[in-house]
């Protein structure tokens, strides 16, 4: 049997494998591994999406291999994509892996080297960071200082302080940047990103104004109404303008099935979790200006709740909240199709609900965010009946009607307190809802509230289910009727009045108290830490995040 011939190389692979008879070095040379010292490699990036993690982790951990080269070899390596440079090291997963490690009795590695100083600190963190590591005997290697970082220098000392004002210049870049995105939106009218409002989709407007972003192919966009969207904009405005609530318009939008932002384009709203119209939805829709015609930019910033103002050390988190209305940027001329007239949305703007009651008395509820329901475990919601009160629907609100549920719990401040102070020896000197309150409080402890009886727990050990609603399903009289469809600018049908919408409600809440109805069963066992935990993910600083 003959033997394989071996593969054929070509003429360039050959070369390629042969390389030159005496390889050429400049300036001094060393061997890769001709060093004793083991080495973490600590880099990072600030955003994913816009940055090229590949590329960047490259360059970073080449300059950090050419400062270390015939002195050591990397073994480990930490690299944060989408940690942003002013989170401290033990809020960055990576960062904060790499302490731990440092940390531990079983350490590989005797030094920490970056690529870079401003993309592994911001400010004095570095400073902080080194005499931690030092501390564990681990040193760090900064390319700025050609070696290790000696803080018993002065120099050194003086450098990192340099380092650390010259990673701060971003504050400055991010007010003329600022400054350029307002004048955009105000001078030249253009769509600076983000999701397209409902109503609307995202068209292509042209090569990008600038030469060279259009040389690389970028194109500008820019706003167009949705054929299958706009008429329910058009809906909106009209049923607000002919007097029904904000409530009542999401009620209508259910029934109908008709699409709600986040159920119909889920890839621009991960974020949201519910797949129906609720209040608040409706409520952002018929105060965005942008229904107008006109671009709007700065209507929210995010807020990072520091404790000390400009130390993210001691942020809470992120939430998102709403600028003063004199501080929007706003296009003077409308720069694409409006779906609603100037005047139909300041009309809309105009109709508001009454900042105080008819009687001229605020209404206060001491118990507010104390009271957990022990049917469904739903926080309860403060209601006014001539008194302060409490109740749990279980999930049925003004805009999402629940199918089949337990009836509701509902209880009186006033008996609550009484009560409570009766069964507890040890609160019975308090003075009133207000005196139980700061001593639920200050003991981190809840009253779990069913038809007849309270009981005080621990928070810590009550799992609370957190308003997150599926979407509605139909019902069997209605199962055979097809979709809503779009037929024009006005509705399909008449909305039911809103006084009909109301009895009902009325009825539950009179038929549903204490006093007039017997105990029931708990009804059957919902997936409830499993939807407190997909929320808590999503929100781990437990604000909702209001977005456009």
């Amino acid at each position: 049997m003959p033997s394989p011939s071996p593969p054929t190389i070509d003429a360039f692979g050959a070369w390629l494998q042969a390389g030159p008879s005496t390889p050429r070095a400049r300036g001094r040379v060393y061997s890769p591994d001709s060093g004793a010292i083991r080495f973490a490699f600590y880099g990072r990036i600030s955003t994913s999406e816009y940055q090229d993690p590949v590329s960047s982790r490259a360059w970073q951990i080449e300059s950090a291999q050419r400062l270390v080269a015939g002195r050591g070899r990397i073994v480990a390596e930490f690299f944060d994509p989408g940690a942003s440079r002013s989170l401290p090291w033990r809020r960055r997963p990576q960062a904060a892996a790499l302490l731990a490690a440092a940390a531990g009795p079983d350490r590989h590695f005797d030094a920490v080297v970056v690529g870079e100083f401003e993309r592994a600190f911001a400010g004095g963190e570095a400073q902080r960071v080194i005499e931690t590591l030092q501390s564990f005997g681990v040193q760090v290697w900064l390319p700025e200082a050609q070696g290790p970082v000696d803080l018993d220098d002065a120099e050194h000392r003086a450098l990192l302080m340099m380092l650390g004002h010259q990673s701060q210049r971003e504050v400055r870049s991010r007010f003329r940047v600022r400054s350029a995105m307002a004048a955009q939106v105000r001078e030249q009218g253009r769509h600076l990103g983000g999701r397209p409002p409902y109503g609307y989709q995202l068209v292509d407007a042209g090569p990008h104004p600038n030469k060279v972003h259009a040389g690389w192919g970028r194109r500008r966009h820019r706003l167009e109404v949705d054929p299958a969207t706009a008429p329910y904009i058009r809906w909106i405005f009209a049923w607000r303008l002919e007097g029904m609530s904000t409530a009542g318009i999401a009620r209508v939008l259910n029934e109908r099935r008709i699409p709600s932002p986040a159920a119909y384009d889920r890839v621009r709203n991960p974020h949201r979790e519910g797949a129906v119209w609720t209040l608040r939805t409706v409520a952002a829709i018929l105060a965005n200006p942008r229904y107008t015609g006109r671009e709007v930019w700065n209507r929210q910033f995010t807020d990072h709740r520091e404790a000390v103002p400009g130390d993210r050390r001691t942020s809470l988190g992120p939430v998102r909240v709403w600028n003063p209305r004199e501080d929007w940027v706003v296009s003077p001329e409308r720069m694409h199709p409006a779906l609603v007239s100037d005047e139909d949305f300041t009309a809309v703007q105009a109709i508001t609900a009454r900042a105080m009651p008819e009687d001229g008395q605020v209404h206060r509820y001491a118990l507010t965010g104390l009271l957990v329901c022990g049917l469904c475990g739903r926080r309860m919601s403060a209601h006014w009946l001539r008194r302060a009160t409490y109740r749990c629907r279980h999930g049925r609100t003004s805009a999402h009607l629940a199918g089949s549920r337990a009836k509701s719990v509902y209880w009186a401040e006033a008996r609550i307190t009484e009560e409570i102070l009766a069964a507890n020896p040890d609160m019975a000197h308090l003075a009133g809802a207000e005196g139980v309150a700061s001593y639920l409080r200050s003991r981190g402890a809840v009253i779990v509230c069913t038809a007849g009886s309270l009981t005080v727990q621990d928070a810590s050990a009550v799992t609370i289910q957190e308003e997150l609603f599926a979407a509605p399903e139909p019902s069997p009289e209605k199962s055979d009727e097809p979709e809503a469809t779009v037929a024009g600018s006005k509705p399909v049908e008449e909305p039911k009045p809103e006084e009909e919408q109301n009895d009902e409600s009325a009825a539950d809440e009179e038929t549903s108290r204490p006093e007039q109805r017997s105990p029931h069963r708990r009804p059957p066992a919902r997936r409830v830490w499993a939807v407190k935990k997909a929320w808590t993910a999503q929100n781990p600083t437990r604000h909702h995040v209001k977005r456009e």
